[in-house]
């Protein structure tokens, strides 16, 4: 890099001899020997020098002191094993071509001046884990080419190192595809100061030119192999795809078979594209045969199927699926699949769910649960046991059955025990025709057709009649039910058919019905209150349960069960009751019943102390009760009537909680809606 000067006609040698003589002077600290005023040197080297010294590197040691640890070198090879690799051969084929002669030495470094590879022998210098850069040997051919990114030549004392004055380095960088050097080649060859003139020059330019063109060769060869890096990378990802994607086409194909709806493909035509093996065996075609086959072919001619398809929307409707002579319903979703390019839906994924099978899902997702079996049902009373072994006899049987009881007999869990024992596998729908309300009931039991009536589901909705399909429906509280309604439900169990509100087809629906009622039908029958055929119809099997009244050798039984079985849900230890508290509660006539009694035992539970649950601990309605009860009703007949005793524990409750009605209903065991009817009935003002 000797710096060019058209008016001293100097030769290379004598340039180099200025060059020398000015540095001698610049390492001996001479004041006027500024390397950037000399015009022999370039600027790139005199700012090199000046570098150089100020860093404190020594010009006279020996350029093969630095070096990098063993462990450290084997790292740096590794990481730069790939140009490694490449540099080898090319480097040795250059030497070849360029008939260099001996003393010629080709370096490969890294960016940090690491001798990577040498092709040569120099027997002054150990390459190996030897670091030349600016930091450890000052000027060098690698430091400028680094620091400026082309190609450089500096001639024997342009190197900030004494002992690299006979020495010519030509250093050209080695690039990546984002422009930054990951290396350098050297050419090191010795400098000959005899050769004089045009020759000396003419060997410069083919040195530089040579070792320039060697690392192009390089980086070509570079960019080559990573383009066949990337080429075989994404050979070996498109394969590793295709094997995923064909993994999971398997695992998708395999899922659509064990699954238990029918899942079809069809175009926008409602050509049938693909098919699992249920929905073979709906549409009774084999995979083979679904070609030329639409969907229209199975469904009604006004089937909406395609409209929603074409509007891109998902739905799930119902349809009857014609196959031969049959008619089947299901419930099929509807799901559009867009093009993602053109955002226009050409395909579609049906599922057919038979409409049965969906009601039986939604009855148990919506109705009540069974959990009861005669098992369940707790008494010694000898009448109450006959009971219970007619009504087990009953239950294997498929007719309707009446359970007639007072509030808080334990209606629900025997119609749960019928259940059970006859059907446990099926939906237990349960209604409690009292409780709701007179606007509803119909929509509820017969359920409805989309946009059949404002606020309906679009899709419609399924009634408790049609979920119990395959099960029991539990009509509680039947005595209620408006007397409108009691010829649609009479037609519905006589030929159990049912028509949703807004339908315009009967559905055929087979399921056991069990009713239960606190009220005297017969009488009601008599009074024009209650359709004669129903209640025919209802009571075909009755069950009366015995009041808890009539039961005295029970109440002592699920006293002690019902103690029990709460402090054990809440993992408390069980208390033991006082004979005067027992007493007391079997004097009682409990016209609340069981449930009642249930929530009297609660309260003493929570209320005692000591683990000890004395009379102080009963409820006051219990505690005010008894005397006062019996004197009156003993005055006209000399026993207590169950109107009298439930007139006055609603009386005392009303009277004890302020006229609390949520207060009162829960001091008599009852619900708020059945108390409601009761003060009705007994004509109390509250």
């Amino acid at each position: 890099m000797i710096q060019k000067n058209t008016c001293a006609p100097y030769s290379t040698t004598e340039k180099s001899g200025k060059i020398l003589d000015f540095k001698l002077k610049f390492l001996e600290g001479v004041e006027t020997a500024d390397p950037r005023e000399c015009e022999f040197i370039s600027k790139e080297v005199a700012e090199s020098w000046i570098r150089s010294l100020k860093r404190g590197v020594d010009p006279y040691l020996s350029p093969g002191k630095y070096y990098i640890e063993q462990e450290e070198y084997k790292k740096v090879l590794e990481k730069n094993k790939s140009l490694i690799d490449i540099t080898k051969p090319l480097m040795k084929k250059f030497k070849e071509m360029a008939l260099l002669p001996q003393g010629y030495i080709f370096y490969l470094c890294d960016p940090n001046g690491v001798f990577l590879l040498q092709l040569g022998q120099m027997k002054r210098v150990s390459t190996e884990g030897v670091i030349w850069n600016e930091n450890t040997i000052g000027t060098c051919a690698h430091s400028v080419c680094i620091n400026k990114k082309r190609p450089v030549q500096l001639i024997g004392p342009e190197h900030f190192s004494v002992k690299l004055h006979d020495i010519i380095g030509t250093a050209a960088p080695i690039m990546n595809d984002k422009e930054e050097v990951i290396g350098t080649i050297i050419l090191g060859q010795p400098f000959v100061y005899r050769l004089e003139g045009e020759l000396l020059d003419n060997l410069l330019s083919h040195t530089l030119g040579l070792i320039t063109s060697l690392a192009k060769a390089i980086e070509t060869q570079l960019k080559l192999n990573k383009s066949n890096d990337l080429l075989v990378e994404s050979n070996h990802h498109l394969t590793n795809t295709i094997h995923e994607l064909n993994r999971t086409m398997d695992i998708l194909e395999t899922t659509l078979e064990v699954i238990d709806e029918g899942v079809i493909t069809i175009d926008k035509k409602g050509n049938i594209l693909n098919m699992n093996r249920e929905a073979t065996r709906i549409f009774k075609i084999s995979p083979e045969e679904r070609e030329n086959i639409n969907i229209k072919d199975f469904l009604c001619t006004n089937t909406q199927i395609k409209d929603y398809i074409k509007a891109g929307k998902n739905a799930d409707i119902e349809e009857s699926i014609y196959v031969g002579n049959e008619e089947h319903s299901y419930m099929i979703s509807i799901r559009p699949v867009k093009d993602y390019q053109t955002l226009e839906c050409e395909t579609a994924v049906l599922k057919l769910n038979p409409v049965e099978k969906v009601n039986a899902m939604a009855a148990n997702r919506t109705g009540a649960v069974a959990i009861y079996t005669f098992d369940s049902i707790i008494g010694e009373d000898k009448e109450f046991r006959r009971v219970i072994e007619l009504t087990k006899r009953f239950s294997n049987s498929k007719e309707n059955i009446l359970i007639i009881g007072e509030s808080g007999t334990g209606k629900e869990l025997f119609a749960q025990a019928i259940h059970n024992n006859y059907c446990p596998n099926g939906p237990f729908m349960a209604v409690n025709c009292a409780a709701m309300p007179r606007e509803l009931i119909e929509s509820e039991l017969f359920g409805y057709e989309g946009g059949s009536f404002t606020g309906a589901e679009r899709t419609g909705r399924p009634g408790k009649i049609e979920l119990a399909h395959g099960g029991t429906l539990f009509l509680d509280e039947i005595g209620d039910m408006p007397l409108e309604l009691q010829a649609v439900l009479l037609r519905a169990l006589g030929d159990k058919q049912v028509m949703r509100i807004g339908g315009r087809r009967y559905k055929k629906v087979d399921f056991r019905l069990v009713a239960a009622t606190n009220k005297d039908l017969f009488k009601m029958v008599k009074e024009k209150q209650y359709r004669e055929d129903l209640y025919f119809r209802l009571s075909v099997l009755t069950v009366n349960i015995p009041p808890l009244r009539k039961r005295t050798r029970d109440v002592e039984i699920l006293s002690h069960y019902f103690i029990k079985n709460y402090c054990l849900k809440q993992g408390w230890k069980t208390p033991e009751i006082t004979k005067e508290a027992l007493n007391k509660i079997l004097e009682y006539q409990w016209p609340g019943n069981v449930r009642q009694l249930q929530n009297a035992l609660i309260y003493a539970v929570n209320s005692a102390q000591n683990n000890v649950i004395d009379i102080d601990n009963l409820p006051d309605y219990i505690l005010m009760d008894s005397g006062s009860i019996n004197e009156e009703g003993l005055e006209d007949s000399g026993t207590l009537s169950l109107e009298v005793l439930e007139k006055k524990a609603i009386e005392k409750a009303l009277l004890r909680t302020k006229n609390s009605i949520p207060d009162a209903a829960k001091i008599l065991g009852i619900s708020r809606s059945t108390l409601y009817r009761k003060l009705k009935t007994y004509n109390l003002e509250y």
